[in-house]
This record gives C-alpha cells, sequence and structure tokens, in this order.
C-alpha cells in the first residue's frame, strides 16, 4: 500500500481551499435571494452589481487593460466580459531578478446572468481607470400593465 505524503504548506493549502469552498456554500445557502447567477472563466474579474427600479449597473476592475482588449457581448439576459492582458515587454538590456512578482497576465472572463431582461441596444459602457462601468437598462415589459378581461358566457 502506498501512502500519499503532503508537504505541510501544500496540506495547508488544500485545507484552506476546502473550508473556503464549504463557508460559501454555507453562505449562499443562508443568502438565497441571491439571484444573480454568474460563471467565471480563466481568472476571475472583480465585478460590482447593482439593480435599480429601471436598471442594472455593472462595474468591473481591470486595472492596466486598454479597451481595445476587452470584449463584451451582451444578451437580453446575460453579459459576457472577457478581456486580456499580455506580459510587458522588457527590455533586454537590463539585467534584473524578480524577488515578487503578483501582477497577472492571460485571459479574463466574466458571464453574469440577469433575472429580468435587458435593453441591448440602450446599453453602454465606459473605461475610466482600470474601471469598466455599464449600465444595462432594463427591457420595459408590457407585462406590468395590467387590462380588463371578459368573459364570455
Amino acid at each position: 500500500m502506498k501512502y500519499l505524503i503532503k508537504k505541510p504548506d501544500t496540506f495547508l493549502n488544500t485545507l484552506n481551499e476546502d473550508i473556503n469552498a464549504i463557508l460559501q456554500k454555507s453562505f449562499d445557502n443562508l443568502f438565497p435571494e441571491y439571484i444573480f447567477h454568474q460563471e467565471i472563466n480563466g481568472m476571475a474579474m472583480p465585478v460590482d452589481v447593482k439593480e435599480y427600479d429601471d436598471r442594472y449597473s455593472v462595474k468591473v476592475e481591470l486595472p492596466g487593460i486598454n479597451k481595445e482588449d476587452i470584449n463584451i457581448d451582451i444578451n437580453k439576459s446575460y453579459i459576457k466580459i472577457e478581456a486580456n492582458k499580455e506580459v510587458e515587454k522588457e527590455e533586454e538590456n537590463k539585467k534584473h531578478k524578480y524577488h515578487k512578482t503578483e501582477f497577472r497576465y492571460g485571459s479574463y472572463s466574466r458571464t453574469l446572468y440577469f433575472p429580468y431582461e435587458i435593453n441591448v441596444e440602450k446599453s453602454s459602457a465606459d473605461l475610466k481607470k482600470g474601471i469598466l462601468c455599464i449600465n444595462l437598462p432594463k427591457l420595459e415589459n408590457d407585462n406590468k400593465k395590467t387590462s380588463k378581461l371578459e368573459i364570455n358566457e
């Protein structure tokens, strides 16, 4: 029989990830009113989603990413945001070594689903100081209006 030997740092990291997953599931069960479903592919980008009576407001944190490197696909029920951050080109003449690097490079992707339909034609997006602000007006729904229904004999 072979035993799986875990190093202390690997064991603690795995244990920490397991505890975080359990706590996240518990948190989601405590607050079932969280109705915004999301999918995260690639590296996660932090988002703030606010709902108003007539619209949704989404803010996405994308530091160091140019607008040319961002793609937004929008549908009446969801929005998919993709971004790509390339590794900075270094000068060959400079000899240096990193002591620590925490910058993330690569592809970012996030899909947010909304409970009410979005007016795609009136939606807009702005990028300022690394924050992508997306305004998503809700589609006006005639279902809110009421009318009399006649009863036939």
